[in-house]
């Protein structure tokens, strides 16, 4: 989890904001619509739906997409009927991997994931092969030169969050999904700012790959995650911080 959660964080700095925002946004709103869709348009009975209208917040969607998208997931309003694939695939060193999407044709997606898979050195895998691996919980970042452990652990853990770990240069904090929402307003109320949160899938156990193998897995996670109908891509990979930090999408 922390090598995938690392990446991914190193990887949105290099990103131009405003080049990925419209994708950002249409992503944001396909989650809002299902999540409304499956669990109601009240938030505070909905926690899934409380943790993505916080996200659509944070990438500063107009609170009026918000509010539509909740309403076409209600039914409120009509709009595109989304249905929610979970993929589960090998990457290239045995790397587990789950591939969480949205779609209006599933046909189409199938096919063209298993595509991205069969081009960048993966393969796809039969339902429940790599999902008892990973557990849904809420994931937090914290860059250590904001605050000490002690002071940091009384704070989240007094909020309702499950652990803590640290990596060289953050602490990782992990909650029940429902709790996710209180541990990021404790954190706020303490003026303490995180580098990540989210829901999240964190696997049971690592596979470290290096070299060629890990360049490849990291460009096999980024193109899937470019993909217009991924939602999110969860992987246990443990790969090391010099290959991290490098650019993967030249990698064939």
């Amino acid at each position: 989890m922390s090598g995938h959660s690392k990446w991914k964080t190193n990887k949105g700095k290099k990103g131009a904001a405003d080049a990925k925002r419209g994708a950002t946004f249409t992503k944001i709103i396909k989650e809002l619509v299902v999540v409304a869709r499956d669990g109601g348009g009240n938030p505070d009975s909905n926690p899934r739906l409380r943790a993505i209208m916080q996200k659509a917040k944070e990438a500063n969607m107009p609170s009026d997409n918000i509010k539509m998208a909740i309403k076409r997931g209600t039914g409120e309003l009509p709009g595109v009927v989304y249905e929610a694939v979970m993929y589960e695939a090998y990457g290239p060193g045995g790397v587990a991997i789950l591939i969480d999407s949205l779609t209006d044709n599933k046909n189409r997606t199938t096919a063209e994931i298993r595509n991205i898979m069969s081009k960048k050195g993966g393969n796809m895998a039969g339902a429940g092969s790599v999902s008892w691996m990973f557990t849904q919980k809420g994931y937090i970042s914290v860059a250590k030169e904001s605050i000490k452990e002690d002071d940091l652990m009384n704070i989240v853990l007094d909020a309702g969050a499950e652990d803590m770990k640290h990596e060289e240069d953050t602490y990782e904090i992990f909650t029940a999904i429902a709790d996710l929402e209180n541990v990021k307003q404790a954190l706020t109320d303490k003026g303490i700012k995180w580098i990540d949160a989210e829901l999240t899938m964190i696997p049971s156990s690592t596979i470290k790959v290096a070299g060629h193998e890990a360049r490849q897995v990291l460009s096999l996670v980024e193109t899937l995650e470019e993909h217009d109908d991924v939602q999110q891509v969860y992987a246990n990979f443990d790969i090391p911080d010099e290959i991290l930090n490098e650019d993967s999408s030249d990698e064939k």
